[in-house]
């Protein structure tokens, strides 16, 4: 293979491995705080939710680990695998 053509397909690679984590990252921050057992967006006029803990806090009571599903995922997960796999083809061949 080309030099030329190993260093674009190393470069396209890592940037698309870096943006599925950016990506991931940032859809786990635009869903709103951690200390919210709701969504914002879900409750308009809902009272102070009952936590874990008074007070501001990380911990809330009843948030799962939802933001890890693959469903809200795939597109991170997506263009960090094919950056991957571009990554290793150069290297394979």
């Amino acid at each position: 293979m080309n030099r030329s053509l190993e260093m674009a397909v190393i470069i396209i690679g890592a940037l698309l491995t870096v943006a599925g984590v950016v990506y991931m990252a940032g859809a786990v921050i635009w869903r709103g705080r951690l200390s919210d057992p709701v969504p914002s967006a879900a409750r308009p006029d809902r009272p102070t939710p009952n936590l874990a803990t008074p007070g501001p806090t990380l911990e809330p009571r009843r948030r799962g680990l939802g933001f890890l599903g693959l469903s809200q995922n795939w597109p991170g997960l997506l263009m960090m695998g094919i950056g991957l796999i571009l990554l290793l083809s150069v290297a394979v061949l």
